[in-house]
C-alpha cells in the first residue's frame, strides 16, 4: 500500500490523530493562517477554512461566524495571552489541539526577529486538560510524543526519550 510521507513526525502522527477522530465529510476550522498542515489536510480529502492572522486574543469574530464541523488549534494555543477566551468562543462541539509541551530542560521558544513568534505558554499536560475542563470540553482520546534531533548532547539525548508534543480529541460538554 501507497503511504504518502510528510516533512516530519509531528505532520505525520497529527494526521493519523485526525483521521481517527474526523470524517472527511466534515468542515474544519483550523486556527492560525493557511499553513503546510492545513494544505496536508486538504490534499487528503478535507474542507478546511483557516483564520486570516487576526490576534485571536482580541479578534474571535472568524470563531464566532465560523459554521464548522469541527475545529483545529494545531500549534497556535502557545502563541495566544488568553487562550481559555478562545476555548469559550468555539461553538463546535468537536476540537482537535495540539500544543508543544514544556520541557524542563529548554526554554520556550521565543524569536528574536518577530514578536508574534513566541511561545508565551508551552504546557504541561494537566495544564491543558485542566484548561480545557474549565472552558467546557471533555476529553475523549490524547497523545503525546517525541521530537527527537540528531545532535550531540544530553538535551538531545532527553529529546529521545521526554513528549515534546501533546494532542487531544475533545468534544463540547
Amino acid at each position: 500500500m501507497y503511504e504518502k510521507t510528510y516533512p516530519n513526525k509531528r505532520f505525520k502522527l497529527t494526521l493519523q490523530f485526525l483521521q481517527k477522530h474526523v470524517n472527511t465529510t466534515e468542515s474544519i476550522l483550523d486556527l492560525g493562517v493557511k499553513n503546510p498542515f492545513s494544505e496536508i489536510m486538504i490534499s487528503e480529502g478535507y474542507s478546511v477554512e483557516n483564520t486570516t492572522g487576526e490576534d485571536l486574543d482580541e479578534d474571535t469574530s472568524a470563531i464566532n461566524n465560523s459554521g464548522a464541523d469541527v475545529v483545529t488549534a494545531l500549534e497556535i494555543f502557545e502563541h495566544l495571552l488568553s487562550p481559555y477566551e478562545v476555548l469559550k468562543s468555539i461553538k463546535t462541539n468537536k476540537l482537535v489541539i495540539s500544543v508543544p509541551l514544556k520541557l524542563w530542560f529548554a526554554s520556550a521558544y521565543r524569536s528574536k526577529t518577530d514578536m508574534r513568534d513566541r511561545h508565551y505558554h508551552e504546557f504541561e499536560d494537566w495544564q491543558l486538560d485542566w484548561l480545557l475542563e474549565k472552558t467546557g470540553w471533555i476529553i475523549k482520546d490524547r497523545y503525546k510524543w517525541t521530537n527527537p534531533v540528531n545532535k550531540l548532547g544530553l538535551r538531545p539525548i532527553l529529546r529521545r526519550f521526554t513528549p515534546r508534543y501533546y494532542i487531544v480529541y475533545a468534544e463540547r460538554v
